[in-house]
């Protein structure tokens, strides 16, 4: 009977160490085996990235859904009274350019989207036109300079100009006062394209290429921080300084950094481009003539500079490396246009 109790304990004590062992084993497998979360999040985003079947045409952002929105180019004050600026940080591509002395106005280029706010709205001149013209954008201005109202009465591009619609598409913010105040919604520029019976579709591709990511751009000159002036006025004095965790720059204007005033937002653009050419000035009030053929240009990206050229590609200011269109990370763009005197060495620097 005493061997009989003894053999049931030890089938006991063996059955409680096998199962000890499993719950052992289970232990180990369990966390040798983590669930790879962040791994498996990064490795779908890329795939959805490499998916998409459609890129935006201004700025190579990938899309699910294909954007045919006609490109709108709004003139936008730069003065610092007018500062900060609404919906720039939306803006495909800003270009800046002398509008008269060592003031410069944007031009403001919106297809990816059109902002809830744009502004203030400033005054056109002749070679904005021109721009528009090439880029086949809808082109929206309050006031011209007399060869601009020129070229907009003769209908060299659609447009709309708050000389005609002030108080209808544009209105005027009180807390600014004239010429720094003057504003128009998206909602209204489309009301507007229907107004002057304007085609809304996009009717040409711009002639950009874009690299599949920052991560593609060759690293030749580093130049993490860069500096270009408009003349000795301080408040025309802009720097950009490289974001390698986003691939993108910041932007300060007189030491202030540029956001958007109606969302908040930091500007951030993915490339920066110097385009040097002849400027002239053709009147007293210090007006510009500008010559949009192509020359010598910087181009900054990915933390990174080289020294390229730009050409007028069927009215399209392009970047040329090589002699073809010069890659741009996907992203927004800034294109400041600098007079040959002094020229971009003397008007554009930068460090490491």
């Amino acid at each position: 009977m005493m061997r009989g109790n003894a053999f049931v304990v030890l089938l006991l004590f063996m059955l409680l160490f096998l199962s000890a062992c499993k719950d052992k084993e289970e232990v180990v497998v369990s966390a040798d085996t983590p669930e790879p979360k962040e791994e498996q999040s990064e490795e779908i985003e890329e795939e959805i990235k490499e998916s998409l079947p459609y890129k935006a045409p201004f700025t190579g952002v990938g899309s699910e859904v294909e954007n045919d929105r006609r490109p709108v180019l709004v003139t936008i004050n730069n003065h610092p009274h007018a500062r900060p600026q609404s919906g720039i940080s939306d803006a495909d591509i800003v270009y800046e350019l002398l509008a008269e002395g060592s003031v410069t106005r944007l031009l403001a280029l919106f297809q990816s989207e059109l902002p809830e706010e744009i502004g203030p709205v400033r005054s056109s001149r002749d070679y904005f036109i021109d721009i528009a013209k090439g880029l086949d954008a809808f082109y929206v201005a309050h006031g011209y300079s007399p060869e601009a109202k020129a070229m907009l009465q003769n209908g060299v591009v659609d447009h709309i100009n708050g000389m005609q619609y002030d108080g209808i598409l544009f209105w005027r913010s009180k807390d600014r006062v004239a010429p720094h105040n003057s504003y128009i919604s998206g909602e209204n520029i489309v009301a507007g394209m229907e107004k002057v019976k304007a085609d809304p579709v996009m009717s040409q591709s711009p002639p950009f290429v874009f690299y599949d990511s920052a991560e593609n751009v060759t690293i030749e000159t580093i130049a993490n921080t860069i500096d270009v002036r408009y003349g000795s006025n301080e408040s025309f004095h802009h720097t950009y300084t490289y974001d390698p965790n986003t691939f993108t720059y910041s932007r300060q204007s007189g030491g202030e950094t540029t956001i958007d005033r109606k969302t908040g937002e930091e500007v951030a653009v993915s490339n920066i481009l110097f385009f040097e050419t002849p400027h002239r000035t053709i009147d007293t009030v210090g007006r510009q003539e500008i010559e949009l053929n192509g020359g010598k240009a910087y181009i900054f990206q990915a933390g990174a500079m080289r020294e390229i050229e730009w050409a007028n590609l069927d009215g399209v200011l392009t970047p040329i490396e090589g002699g073809q269109p010069a890659k741009l990370v996907p992203g927004r763009t800034w294109i400041h246009v600098i007079p040959t005197k002094p020229g971009l060495s003397q008007s554009v620097t930068f460090t490491p």
